[in-house]
């Protein structure tokens, strides 16, 4: 009965040192941030008006959700929070209930632009965000 406890033992032995390595790969992978995370600006165009600079902040947690706020530089507001934020296969989504937003735009293949379509109080505006250094 030695030799199969022994071998139990070298088998217990051998999973406890690969374990490691096949976990590890997939602990790097779910700490990577999703490629949106970070700022981004653009100019809203509202026509008639003076043209806005916005700054967009997109943080993620680690647990992947997402966060972020909204800053107009040119209006001395910043921080704005938004209430809603998705991004699914180069989709972003997010909402600003105090601010009464809402934008939806589309991720380039490169990564650094999105172009969409900013609401805000009715208004419909086009809003090409670019990623900021």
């Amino acid at each position: 009965m030695k030799k199969p406890r022994a071998s139990s033992i070298a088998l217990c032995a051998g999973l406890a040192l690969a374990l490691p390595w096949g976990i590890a790969p997939v602990l790097t992978l779910a700490q990577d941030p999703p490629t949106i995370v970070g700022d981004w600006s653009g100019t809203l165009n509202p026509g008639a008006q003076p043209k806005k600079r916005i700054v967009v902040h997109i943080s993620a947690a680690q647990d992947g959700s997402l966060s972020g706020t909204i800053d107009y530089p040119d209006q001395e507001t910043s921080g704005i929070q938004m209430t809603a934020i998705t991004f699914t296969k180069s989709i972003l989504h997010f909402e600003s209930t105090p601010s009464l937003t809402v934008y939806d735009g589309t991720m380039n293949r490169d990564k650094s632009t999105i172009a969409g379509t900013m609401k805000q109080g009715g208004e419909s505006l086009d809003l090409v965000l670019k990623r900021t250094p």
